[in-house]
This record gives structure tokens, C-alpha cells and sequence, in this order.
């Protein structure tokens, strides 16, 4: 046992030696740095709801795993839900990988929820020709699209009004956002808290962030430099990594250097599941699917026993419905459009002169067009998706459903009740207190007559007696 001392001695000496030279060579704050790759995930002309919510917070996990230098996000879109917002923020936050917001290409722009992201981020960067800013949370009362909104849009886009006009209804709008209720003033403090509170996380101008919620302030990438809301003004995307190269960025009380001038990009694209269920988030394709829905079940049952127009309507309804609880859906709106539907129907059965159709038009372009609660036309209806649907709808349901009680009217004449009127022959004498038969369209039939009718006469069906025509002598 004596002899085994020196060698733990020596053991024990080597590996003091190894971790004071360790210490020497690095330096004294925890600088820790990856090199390899730098993950790009892009946001193009999209709003912010859950499905991009997913996508931006599993390819965060996706760059940690893959021990990327960082995670870049492209991003261009004019806002989108606060609670998503909230979301991305709360994961951005608590990244354990840098994660860096570009606002790219050239003419793109972090709206509303586009400015929380970018304030959350490690490291802010804007391309040339871009914008920031008007983060006012649009789930405000205020922002709800009622009827007369939606019908004095319409009337706009028809009347194309002057400069005038729009600068009356923005001053109007602006009204209406100061005359907000205790509800929407709770809703405003708190994203501004919220705003607040990241901004002084990062680092960052908090009085810009502040304007930006509560008047809607924006800004361009040199006077976002210059404020101090973002660190980087990059012409693309290898200026961007040139630029971040070097940085340092603290996570979790520790300091990484980025080495990304020689990194290689590896693009994260969303999966299948993610672009099927953001098209579902397009507010034009959940009133197609709507109304394609309705048109599946309206033939099935104008048309019953076919059976495919039925199940895939039902499909289409039950999409319909999923992408309205993604998107801030108006429940007036969706009751107009089944008002619509209900006026078409009742234009067939109660002529109205075509005042129903009318109507029902009217009710279905107003339905359409509040019936998503969004400031930002990428986030409603397109109005010419919204008179052309709208004028389909009335000519489909006018015609299956008239079509239908066409066909009803056409078995009720069918059978005996057809008979009555028909001409034929008698196949064997005829009399008061005899019963006879009759040929009449292509069958024989029991027949009486008030008056004597000879074998081969001519006869006319005047009505039904139970299973037996009444007839008499024609011609």
C-alpha cells in the first residue's frame, strides 16, 4: 500500500496542474462558444397565431439540440394575436440558445406582435428599408369591426373616396381608440407593462417601446439603431452573420461567443403539419371552407343518398370551425352569413321579388367581412373573395333547392295522382254497377264511370277512388 502513495501523488499533481493551466488559458467569466451552424427560420407575410407560435418554438428547441451558434428569425408580418405573442416571447426569453430577430427582406416590417419578438430577442437586426413599431394590442374593444364599419368600407371601395375621406375616418378611428372602456384600458396597461418589462431584460429603449403600445409609434432601421432597439443594420444575410461574429451573448449567467462568420446556415421549414394548419389559419380559406361546407351539406340534402357532397361538407364545416378558433373570430358576422343562407332559401319557396336575394347578399358581404376582428386586412376577408362567394352562394342555393322542389312536385304528380286527366281505353265494359278495366299509361287499372262505356272506347281519367279511377267517356 506504501508503494501505491507516489503514484496518486503524481496523479493528484498532474491534475492540479491541468486545471490551474485550464484556468490561465480561459478566461474568467464563463465564456462558452459553439461553432458549426447557424439555424434560419423565416416569417414571411404571416401573422402571428399558434401554428407560427409552434413553428418559431420547436425550431428554438430544434437549433439547442442541434447545438447551433444561434437561431435567426427572418421576420416580416403586420402582427398577429396577443396570446401567441405571449407565447413566443415567454420561450424566447427562456432560450438556451441565442436567438437574433431579423427584419428582412428590403420593404419588410415588424408590426404589433413583430415588436415584442423583436424586443425579446438576444440581438435585434433590421435590413435596409424596413420598419418597426404600432404595437397597440388589437384585442382592444375599440378595434371590433361592427356592420357600419365593414358597410363603410364597402361603400368606400366602390366610391374610392379622396385623401380627405381617409384622413376624417383616421381621425375617427383615433377617436375611438381614445374613447376606449375600463376593459381595453386594463388590456393596454398590461402589454405595456409587458412591453416594459422585456425591454428592460434586453437592454433596450423602454420609452420607444412604451409609444410604440400606446400610440402606435413607428420607426425606420437607422432611427431603430440610433434609439437603441435594435444592434444591427444588415443588407442581408451574410452581412448578418459578419456583423454578429464576435458578439456576446448571456444566457443563464453565462456569456457565449458567437462564431458565425464561417458558420454554415441550415434552413428550418415548417413540416407538413404546420403549413396545413397555418393555411387553415388564412381567414379567406375558413370562409371558403365554410361555405363550401354548406354547399356539401345543401346538395345532400336536396340530393340525398349520394352521400359524398355530405361527407365532405361535413369535413369542410368542422376545418371551418377549427381555423375560427384560431383566428379572432365575430360570432355576428357568422350569424349574418347564416341569415344569408336563410333568406336564399326562403326566396324559393316565399317569392320575394328577388328582395330576399337582395337581402341575403347584403347580409352575406357584411357577415364576411366582420367576421374576423382584425385591424389588418391580412387578418380579414378579402372584399372581392366576399361579393364573388356571396353571389355563388345565392345562385347554388336558388337552384339545388329549387331544383329540389321541383322533383317534389314532380312525385306528387307521379302514381295515381298523375293519372288524373290522362286519356286511355277501355279493355272491358264499363257501367254505374259494373267495374271495369282500363289501359292508361302503360298500365291496367280498375275503373268506374257514371254512364255506360263500351269495350274500346276512349276514356279520361276524372278522379281517384281508392285504388280504382273514376273515368268517363271522351271524345
Amino acid at each position: 500500500m506504501r508503494k501505491s502513495r507516489p503514484y496518486f501523488v503524481k496523479l493528484f499533481f498532474i491534475l492540479s496542474i491541468c486545471f490551474v493551466f485550464s484556468v490561465l488559458i480561459l478566461p474568467h467569466n464563463d465564456v462558452f462558444s459553439k461553432a458549426g451552424q447557424v439555424c434560419v427560420i423565416k416569417i414571411k407575410e404571416d401573422t402571428i397565431n399558434p401554428i407560427t407560435a409552434d413553428y418559431i418554438i420547436k425550431s428554438i428547441y430544434k437549433a439547442h439540440q442541434d447545438n447551433s451558434e444561434c437561431l435567426i428569425i427572418e421576420l416580416d408580418t403586420p402582427g398577429g394575436l396577443l396570446a401567441s405573442t405571449h407565447t413566443i416571447v415567454k420561450e424566447i426569453l427562456s432560450s438556451r440558445v441565442p436567438i437574433c430577430v431579423y427584419i428582412y427582406p428590403s420593404g419588410s416590417r415588424a408590426g404589433s406582435a413583430g415588436v415584442f419578438i423583436t424586443y425579446a430577442s438576444h440581438i435585434a437586426a433590421m435590413a435596409p428599408s424596413t420598419h418597426i413599431g404600432s404595437a397597440h394590442p388589437v384585442s382592444l374593444g375599440s378595434q371590433r369591426r361592427s356592420i357600419w364599419d365593414a358597410l363603410r368600407d364597402l361603400i368606400d371601395s366602390f366610391l374610392k373616396k379622396e385623401e380627405g375621406a381617409k384622413e376624417d375616418k383616421a381621425k375617427e378611428q383615433k377617436k375611438d381608440t381614445e374613447d376606449t372602456d375600463v376593459m381595453s384600458e386594463k388590456v393596454l396597461n398590461d402589454t405595456v407593462a409587458f412591453i416594459r418589462s422585456i425591454a428592460k431584460e434586453r437592454q433596450r429603449n423602454v420609452e420607444w417601446a412604451e409609444e410604440s403600445v400606446r400610440v402606435n409609434a413607428s420607426i425606420t432601421e437607422e432611427e431603430a439603431l440610433k434609439e437603441n432597439v435594435v444592434e444591427i443594420i444588415a443588407k442581408n444575410e451574410d452581412d448578418l452573420l459578419e456583423q454578429l461574429d464576435g458578439r456576446e451573448v448571456k444566457i443563464e449567467n453565462k456569456t457565449i461567443i458567437l462564431k458565425t462568420k464561417s458558420a454554415s446556415i441550415t434552413y428550418i421549414d415548417m413540416d407538413f403539419r404546420q403549413r396545413f394548419l397555418n393555411v387553415l389559419a388564412n381567414p379567406n380559406v375558413a370562409f371558403i371552407l365554410l361555405l363550401l361546407g354548406f354547399y356539401g351539406l345543401l346538395f345532400e340534402v336536396t340530393h340525398p343518398g349520394i352521400g359524398f357532397p355530405g361527407i365532405a361538407g361535413a369535413i369542410c364545416i368542422i376545418l371551418a370551425f377549427f381555423s375560427m378558433q384560431i383566428l379572432p373570430t365575430n360570432y355576428a358576422g357568422l350569424a349574418l352569413i347564416l341569415l344569408a343562407i336563410v333568406l336564399f332559401v326562403a326566396e324559393v319557396k316565399v317569392p320575394g321579388f328577388g328582395l330576399l336575394t337582395l337581402g341575403g347578399l347584403v347580409c352575406m358581404i357584411l357577415g364576411s367581412l366582420i367576421l374576423f376582428d382584425s385591424p389588418y386586412k391580412i387578418m380579414r376577408v378579402s372584399l372581392m373573395l366576399a361579393i364573388s362567394f356571396s353571389l355563388a352562394t345565392a345562385g347554388i342555393t336558388i337552384f339545388l333547392v329549387g331544383a329540389a322542389i321541383k322533383a317534389h312536385k314532380r312525385q306528387v304528380m307521379s302514381g295515381k295522382e298523375g293519372l288524373i286527366g290522362k286519356i286511355g281505353q277501355a279493355e272491358t265494359d264499363i257501367d254505374k254497377d259494373k267495374e271495369g278495366k282500363v289501359f292508361i299509361h302503360g298500365e291496367i287499372w280498375n275503373a268506374v264511370a257514371d254512364e255506360k262505356i263500351k269495350k274500346g272506347e276512349k276514356v279520361k281519367v276524372v278522379k281517384l277512388d281508392g285504388m280504382c279511377l273514376v273515368v268517363e267517356r271522351h271524345g
